[in-house]
């Protein structure tokens, strides 16, 4: 899903204060209200708001959008943020590529680049990267989740620990205005803790809905990494952050 200006704007609004009401967005933004319900919808039907009586709240932040609806979500910005962190990763490169939809986008743009040895505990991952001429893949043990074919669990973190790579490329769930990483599953952010661990510099991949979303399990800080790859300029708060951490921000262009 792509959001439009004002759903944005009812996303940002709805961070701010908890909750929203289809009488007043409808005054705020000049327009009519079956036309805020409508916004609603989509962004309850996307899994960032949930509805209430007269309007809709931020949800709860204990369960994930359903696999299918995440690739959905924001699929533009997640492919130009997969052409601009690949075109930071080197020919001959060793690089770690987590679960999720963003690092799926990565693994797809990474076609073109020679040489690659990419460790993951992603099974889409590792059949994007099976159709490479060049690249050794290796996938980790563990736990199948079957809903979007993510391995977890102590063999996928002992398999992780074997390895010492240039780059790890993780996703989250969700990001915090502290600059928290955040994801849902225990046993999958021990997966990403190790991945970061396990790397010689780590890239946080993560478009600005994120923002609009709360997780409960904390992966890292963005202060942790050296560098993330976005669609629109963070927040200004953010941006300090990141300055003052030496975490290089980078935007990725839109597509044309």
């Amino acid at each position: 899903m792509s959001l439009s200006p004002r759903q944005s704007d009812i996303l940002d609004l709805a961070r701010q204060t908890g909750r929203v009401s289809v009488d007043d967005l409808a005054t705020g933004f000049g327009v009519t209200v079956q036309t805020i319900r409508r916004d609603l919808g989509d962004l309850c039907d996307a899994g960032l708001l949930a509805r209430t009586h007269g309007g809709a709240m931020l949800p709860s932040g204990v369960t994930n959008i359903a696999y299918a609806e995440r690739r959905r979500l924001s699929a533009a910005a997640k492919e130009a943020i997969g052409r601009a962190a690949a075109a930071l990763i080197a020919p001959g490169a060793s690089l770690f590529l987590n679960i999720g939809t963003t690092t799926e986008a990565v693994a797809r743009a990474l076609i073109d680049t020679p040489n690659l040895m990419v460790v993951t505990n992603n099974l889409n991952v590792a059949q994007i990267m099976g159709a490479h001429p060049s690249a050794e893949v290796i996938v980790t043990g563990g736990r199948l989740r079957r809903a979007d074919g993510g391995l977890t669990g102590d063999m996928a973190v002992e398999t992780i620990r074997q390895f010492k790579v240039d780059v790890a490329v993780i996703g989250g769930s969700a990001l915090d205005q502290e600059g928290d990483i955040l994801d849902f599953d225990p046993d999958e952010v021990r997966v990403s803790r190790a991945i970061v661990s396990q790397a010689r510099a780590a890239m946080l991949v993560a478009d600005a809905g994120k923002l609009a979303r709360a997780a409960p399990v904390r992966i890292a800080n963005l202060r942790d990494l050296d560098r993330w790859v976005t669609d629109t300029p963070p927040p200004v708060a953010l941006q300090r952050l990141c300055a003052d951490a030496g975490t290089a921000i980078t935007i990725a262009a839109p597509p044309r």
